[in-house]
């Protein structure tokens, strides 16, 4: 399909990068339920980690750690998001933050 033969995109449709997030909608992970058989915390920082730019994935995790969450919380397969996300390629960061808060593998 050449150039001039793609469909347009809808205009209602227009895809966001880098939306600006409120405090309140970073807090707003704090509330997040989890799946059955999952343990809160974990869940509640992987969403944070899947959804969330850098810098609002610290200011999360600032809340999260305030809020008493347990940042070494584990998945049914009992790994940490910490372990999980230092096997990603660009997790590095992330990791880091994690690292700084307390969390370990």
């Amino acid at each position: 399909m050449t150039t001039a033969q793609k469909p347009a995109q809808k205009k209602d449709k227009q895809k966001v990068i880098d939306e600006v997030w409120t405090e309140d909608h970073i807090r707003s992970f704090l509330n997040i339920e989890p799946l059955t058989g999952v343990d809160a915390d974990f869940h509640r920082l992987l969403r944070a980690y899947q959804s969330m730019r850098l810098d609002d994935f610290g200011q999360f995790i600032g809340f999260f750690t305030e809020a008493g969450g347990n940042l070494n919380a584990r998945n049914p397969d009992g790994q940490t998001l910490l372990a999980i996300v230092r096997e990603h390629r660009h997790g590095e960061p992330y990791a880091a933050i994690l690292v700084a808060a307390g969390a370990h593998s």
